[in-house]
């Protein structure tokens, strides 16, 4: 009996801490969004036109702003607190900029190689490795920028940010 209890207090410790996870990638991974729609979509989600990866930086500042506003309006985080992630996800957007058309080039050369009419199977090779490299520093400073984001917040409003991502997953 002892061991079933301490295996649900495991459990639920485990889904609470997860549940914690993922609504501080929601509040704080929004101001990052762009990256993955950018390489997603090849000229972000805004078309050729434009898009989050053409968009200018002051523009891109001002989006930011907007989407932790929206993020943080149901959990009374503080216009300093605000402030502050905005200024988190901005260096981590500003920073990651210039790997934006590095992974367009990448996937242009990927089609490139797929289409030609012999496939270099060493070439795709290296360049899935380059691509696996590139994620995985986008990876490290997006869990960065969440990470600091996530001590602006209280305990108490990063479980009512994860009760209300719960809540949106859940369609309700």
């Amino acid at each position: 009996m002892q061991d079933q209890s301490k295996t649900s207090s495991t459990s639920y410790r485990r889904w609470t801490l997860a549940g914690i996870a993922a609504a501080t990638v929601a509040v704080v991974g929004a101001g990052l969004s762009w990256h993955g729609h950018a390489n997603a979509h090849g000229f972000g989600f805004g078309g050729r036109h434009g898009g989050w990866e053409q968009m200018e930086p002051e523009v891109m500042g001002k989006r930011i702003e907007a989407m932790v506003a929206l993020r943080l309006a149901d959990v009374d985080a503080t216009p300093e607190q605000k402030a502050k992630i905005t200024t988190i996800m901005q260096a981590a957007a500003n920073d990651l900029s210039s790997l934006r058309g590095q992974g367009r080039d990448m996937r242009r050369r990927s089609m490139e190689l797929l289409t030609a009419p012999t496939i270099d199977r060493a070439q795709l090779e290296t360049l899935r490795v380059q691509q696996s490299q590139m994620r995985e520093t986008v990876s490290r400073r997006m869990l960065q920028a969440m990470a600091d984001a996530a001590e602006v917040l209280t305990p108490e409003q990063r479980a009512k940010v994860a009760e209300r991502m719960q809540r949106r997953h859940r369609g309700g």
